[in-house]
């Protein structure tokens, strides 16, 4: 099967937009004193930033949105590229024509003779492809997992590797008993005469941890279901805050059980 599966058209127009993407990037290096002035280092930050606006469009299903962030995103990577192509190590070229060769050979159920069930086997064959290439340079388990992702999905990232290499838990009940152990360390610390901050968060980290494997086991994203714990705590306590205002009150006046029962009101108005 070829790798061209969308229309000529849609082909031609999508490539000459990201040409006068890329014409325009050039002019506003040459032109714009501030983008004159940017590095790498600078450019990281707005990178990040805009990566967490496009996924906020895409959680809200905001198609408007997400294409204007999603627009917002590709012009860091061609602002980007741009600063690459003037130092002579990449540009966006040979950005693309990278991850192209790295598809088709991560693809070879699609573009070789290989053959996958589902979704699941592509997973693991993807996997499989990795670990080999990882064996071939001498890498880490590890390598290509960034030092910088967040905690949450960083340890995602990092079990699930280990878990594809052998190393997981036999039972969801036995990681389940592990989470149990965790607390109860976590409040023998907690209770110790003189316990360290340390240690504490030594043993809170040990229960995020294991909150991620129990996650991952369960198909869960631990990442997005703490969001979703986020907005429920927004929701319910801005619904507080404007029944305490409406009364004429002020929140950090209020009594904590007033406080408690304007929040069980406000739990239950939204079952």
């Amino acid at each position: 099967m070829s790798e061209e599966t969308q229309p000529p058209r849609r082909d031609a127009e999508a490539g000459a937009a990201v040409a006068d993407l890329v014409r325009l990037m050039g002019r506003l290096r040459t032109e714009c004193p501030w983008d004159r002035k940017q590095t790498f280092r600078s450019l990281s930050g707005y990178l990040l930033e805009e990566c967490y606006e496009a996924l906020d469009a895409l959680s809200r299903e905001n198609w408007d949105d997400a294409e204007a962030e999603l627009g917002d995103l590709l012009f860091e990577i061609v602002f980007l590229a741009q600063l690459g192509s003037e130092t002579g190590a990449f540009d966006l070229g040979s950005c693309a024509r990278r991850i192209h060769a790295k598809m088709v050979a991560r693809h070879p159920h699609v573009f070789g003779h290989a053959e996958v069930r589902d979704a699941e086997g592509v997973r693991l064959q993807w996997e499989a492809i990795k670990e080999k290439e990882r064996s071939a340079r001498g890498a880490s388990p590890f390598d290509g997992v960034p030092r910088a992702l967040p905690a949450l999905l960083k340890a995602v990232r990092m079990t699930s590797r280990a878990a594809d290499l052998g190393f997981d838990w036999e039972r969801d009940a036995d990681v389940l008993a592990k989470l149990d152990e965790e607390v109860g360390e976590f409040k023998a610390e907690v209770l110790k005469e003189g316990a360290s901050r340390d240690r504490i968060a030594h043993e809170i980290g040990d229960i995020l941890f294991t909150v991620v494997n129990v996650a991952r086991r369960l198909h869960v994203d631990p990442e997005a279901a703490l969001q979703a714990t986020n907005d429920r705590f927004a929701r319910r306590f801005e619904e507080v805050a404007r029944r305490v205002t409406a009364a004429g009150g002020e929140v950090s006046r209020t009594p904590l059980a007033e406080l408690d029962r304007l929040w069980e009101d406000a739990k239950a108005s939204e079952r």
